[in-house]
């Protein structure tokens, strides 16, 4: 992990520097950019965010990011998306009309209901602890995941409205529930992984997940 070039982008939205805190917690010197270069070069890029998609894309597109940050996906090299990060892999999303997301995993960014099946009202955005479980059709890769040392059921933290619903069940790593309404909370593609809660903001085990992805760059 030693001497790895890790790059977190900057985009003008989102949670950088708890990011970054998280992963200098383990001795590393992470750095943060807006540079198409430095991504390009890097061995590993944490895509994080927090706020709006279509507002994310459009920063994304000013800063001529949105190619090379498909480029480095598609060259195989580590890439971890986190909450809005997650949520911009996908092909489109809802929120305030339709957006194109980076379409590397197939499906829409749909909002939370307005009611459970049970008719219960669901509070929205959903902010809270709440548990991740892995999804049955990717079950084997957990134990090889950033995941692997958080157990079935563990508690991370939560703040969204919005959430992704892949095409798939093969690209669903995780699910959670609120209230009774079951939605994807993370995914998985080839060298992606990202998810919908908050590792930074997840005490010590949400920690322990930058430290297994950069373990393995």
């Amino acid at each position: 992990m030693k001497g790895k070039n890790i790059v977190i982008v900057d985009y003008g939205l989102g949670n950088l520097f708890s990011v970054k805190h998280a992963c200098d917690y383990y001795g590393e010197d992470i750095k943060i950019s807006s540079n198409k270069y430095d991504i390009a070069n890097a061995d590993g890029i944490i895509l994080p965010g927090v706020g709006a998609f279509g507002e994310a894309m459009s920063n994304l597109e000013k800063l001529d990011l949105i190619v090379p940050i498909k480029d480095f996906i598609q060259s195989d090299k580590p890439f971890l998306g986190v909450c809005l990060g997650m949520q911009l892999l996908f092909s489109e999303s809802e929120e305030f009309g339709s957006s194109k997301g980076f379409g590397i995993i197939e499906g829409t960014v749909q909002k939370f209901p307005p009611n459970s099946a049970m008719g219960k009202q669901l509070k929205v955005p959903q902010i809270a602890w709440n548990q991740i479980y892995s999804h049955q059709s990717t079950s084997e890769f957990w134990k090889t995941s950033p995941l692997k040392d958080v157990k079935n059921g563990e508690y991370m933290y939560f703040v969204h409205s919005f959430f992704g619903l892949p095409q798939s069940e093969e690209n669903i790593l995780t699910t959670t529930r609120y209230e009774d309404f079951e939605y994807c909370s993370g995914v998985i593609k080839g060298n992606v992984y990202a998810m919908q809660f908050h590792p930074e903001k997840s005490a010590q085990k949400g920690i322990g997940v930058y430290q297994n992805w950069m373990s393995s760059i």
